[in-house]
């Protein structure tokens, strides 16, 4: 990008489809400085929400955000649009009506007798196929896709989504109007779920599987991603704010786009919820209970244990070897020993992290796996898991060894993967697979994450963090024990593994 391509601020945007979504993108225009030009095919609606807009920049007034002056300057270039010849003068108009595709089609025919030929149309459509919604039309090329987040004035992030015959003048002048209206754009071809809902279906289908699976129940699994991962919200009461009913359908509608590839497949359990009425928040109940005094679930925790006084490291520990100077912080003494990757108790068990395989398969052996950590330091609760053959003595000291640095520990079932390990690497595979197909380049879909479901970090910034051989062997693992396809690492997992060996031969060789 050279020349920057934005709308100018005296040129009208008009938004049609006053809904919520579209009075908010309307709010984002009209404090950006442009004329706002509203259209709602419901009589009186789209006056009822230039209302209601006008009462929340009265609110921002009320909170410091704005002056008077402002607000009432905006007010001024707020107009009511009763059919779309009142929309002739737009330079951008954004739709953001019923989510049905002959309904769009047939608003954007009319649109184009009415706007004129270098009116920039978009929709922000977060299900429908951009290239799909702009078939029927004259100018394709001038069509794209803005996907917005809600609430659209708060959340920054905004999806600029390209169809097959979008032209590259177009997305770049719609990349930098929302990038004048102080959002963060992000750019990407028009493939089912765009980037955000696309990338995110492991966050809930993993939770969702271990749920099916009983190694957790949904109270203990919201806790360790939050409390170990460092995931803003878990999945289950994350998807009890959206609606078990519309998570659900965006999960079976990019399943059905992508022909029922595995990695999408949706839940089961959840079908069942949706079924039940059981829709979150807005029924009052979902995976959690909403009424009044309603309590959430205990997660449940281990009772105090005595640290150990000494334990073994064994070789490195890739992203957990954060845990060795805070084992030391802690009083605790350590060895260092050359060969493996596990940290070995006193009383003869290891101490090793989530890689993909099952407890149960080390016969015999004193084995406790811990799941993976966005961040040690900072993580107040780690998961363990056991084989029914590993010691109680054996736990308890893997239990004293973390409660000596500052963390709950919660024990789940033995299920390969645990919790955040296998999320994790579900999320890099999904991510490295889109960058691969030409969906998004790696940066935008690390921000899309960040910002758009407010992830620790990227899924690339994981990547870099765990490394691909770390991921590759963990997915690989993982698709031994469910051979369908889901986990299995795609291309560019492994292709990314062998060049981050043969880098580091590379340096090894200098």
């Amino acid at each position: 990008m050279t020349d920057n391509m934005a709308i100018a601020r005296d040129r009208a945007v008009a938004v049609v489809g006053t809904g919520t979504m579209g009075q908010g993108i309307a709010q984002v225009a009209l404090v950006a400085g442009h004329p706002v030009r509203l259209h709602d095919a419901g009589p009186g609606r789209a006056r009822q929400a230039a209302d209601a807009l006008a009462g929340r920049l009265g609110r921002l007034v009320e909170k410091g955000r704005m002056t008077p002056e402002e607000r009432d300057a905006a007010v001024a270039r707020l107009q009511v649009a009763d059919d779309l010849s009142g929309l002739a003068d737009a330079a951008l108009v954004i739709e953001a009506v019923v989510e049905a595709l002959p309904v769009k089609r047939e608003l954007f025919a009319e649109l184009e007798k009415t706007v004129a030929d270098d009116c920039l149309l978009a929709t922000n459509t977060s299900s429908l196929s951009v290239t799909a919604v702009a078939g029927g039309l004259r100018l394709p090329g001038r069509f794209v896709g803005l996907h917005f987040f809600n609430p659209a004035p708060l959340l920054p992030l905004v999806e600029v989504v390209s169809g097959f015959a979008t032209d590259e003048t177009a997305a770049t002048r719609a990349y930098d109007t929302v990038a004048a209206w102080g959002k963060t754009p992000v750019r990407c071809a028009d493939t089912p779920g765009f980037i955000v809902n696309r990338i995110a279906r492991p966050f809930y289908a993993e939770a969702l599987r271990l749920y099916e699976e009983r190694a957790a129940d949904p109270a203990t699994i919201d806790a360790v991603l939050r409390e170990s991962g460092g995931f803003r919200m878990g999945p289950f009461e994350l998807t009890d704010l959206i609606g078990q009913d519309v998570n659900e359908a965006v999960t079976r509608s990019v399943w059905e786009s992508f022909h029922h590839d595995p990695k999408f497949t949706p839940s089961l359990a959840q079908r069942r919820l949706v079924e039940s009425g059981r829709l979150g928040r807005k029924t009052g109940r979902g995976w959690y209970a909403y009424d009044e005094g309603a309590q959430r679930p205990v997660v449940p925790t281990e009772a105090p244990a005595p640290a150990p006084d000494k334990v073994t490291v064994h070789g490195g520990l890739g992203h957990a070897e954060p845990l060795v100077p805070m084992i030391e912080a802690a009083g605790i003494k350590v060895r260092r020993h050359r060969r493996g990757h596990h940290i070995a108790l006193p009383g003869g068990g290891h101490l090793t992290l989530a890689d993909g395989e099952a407890v149960f398969e080390y016969d015999g052996e004193e084995i406790v796996y811990f799941d993976l950590a966005h961040d040690y330091t900072t993580a107040t609760r780690i998961a363990l898991a056991t084989a029914p053959t590993t010691s109680p003595e054996t736990l308890q000291e893997a239990v004293g060894l973390f409660q000596a640095l500052g963390k709950e520990v919660t024990v789940i079932g033995d299920v390969p993967g645990m919790i955040v390990a296998r999320t994790v690497a579900m999320l890099v595979d999904l991510a490295v697979d889109a960058v691969d197909r030409g969906v998004a380049s790696a940066d935008d879909i690390d921000t899309a994450m960040r910002l758009g479901v407010n992830y620790p970090a990227g899924p690339f910034e994981w990547a870099a963090r765990l490394g691909y051989e770390t991921v590759s062997d963990l997915l690989g693992s993982l698709h031994t024990r469910y051979p369908t396809g889901r986990y299995a690492p795609c291309l560019g997992v492994v292709r990314r593994e062998y060049e981050e060996r043969a880098a580091m031969k590379d340096q090894e060789s200098r």
